[in-house]
């Protein structure tokens, strides 16, 4: 599967789910701790932002920490995933790129970490919401492959972005070995 194309079918999806977000679910608790419903899609809909300007050169002027939605949260995450699609379609992954400050991290690097981010937390919001799971086992596989190529241990524990990796079977989903291995505890299936 092309880079762009896995980037662009997760994005979309994860869209997907946060346009079907009911107003009443709001407050519901995520299985990412930190979050209920409205403050994981502003954290979602803020970092697009951020993961979009750093694709083109550009420094988000926004406090992605304090994020918080308009009226219309579907449109913006669209509208930033566009954009963000756009920008690694327009200028690759043989270059550095900025997400936060001066700081640059290789492309690929930045292309992974917002694979684990999109994917992952469109898995909180859909488990949190009680929508079906849309993301297939090729992009959960290779997102995981990914992830496992991307993030080191130093980053998981207590306090830590990532919780300690869930074991799981032999015959788990690709979704499943994905959830585990960022740290939360996958769903039964029905």
């Amino acid at each position: 599967m092309d880079k762009v194309e896995l980037l662009a079918g997760v994005l979309s999806k994860t869209g997907d789910l946060v346009e079907g977000v009911d107003a009443d679910q709001l407050g519901l608790p995520t299985p990412c701790d930190d979050y209920d419903v409205e403050t994981l899609v502003n954290h979602i809909v803020g970092w697009l932002q951020v993961f979009e300007a750093g694709c083109h050169g550009r420094v988000h002027e926004g406090d992605m920490a304090n994020h918080r939605c308009g009226d219309d949260p579907a449109a913006e995450f669209r509208a930033a995933a566009a954009g963000l699609v756009a920008g690694w379609e327009k200028y690759g992954f043989d270059r550095e790129v900025a997400v936060t400050g001066s700081n640059k991290l290789p492309a690929e690097a930045v292309f992974n970490m917002t694979l684990m981010e999109y994917l992952t937390h469109g898995w909180d919001l859909a488990v949190a919401t009680a929508q079906p799971i849309p993301f297939t086992d090729q992009e959960a596989a290779e997102t995981l492959t990914r992830a496992e190529a991307t993030l080191p241990p130093e980053y998981r524990g207590k306090n830590m972005a990532f919780g300690e990796i869930v074991p799981v079977g032999d015959e788990a989903s690709a979704v499943d070995r994905l959830v585990a291995f960022l740290g939360r505890e996958p769903v039964p299936s029905p």
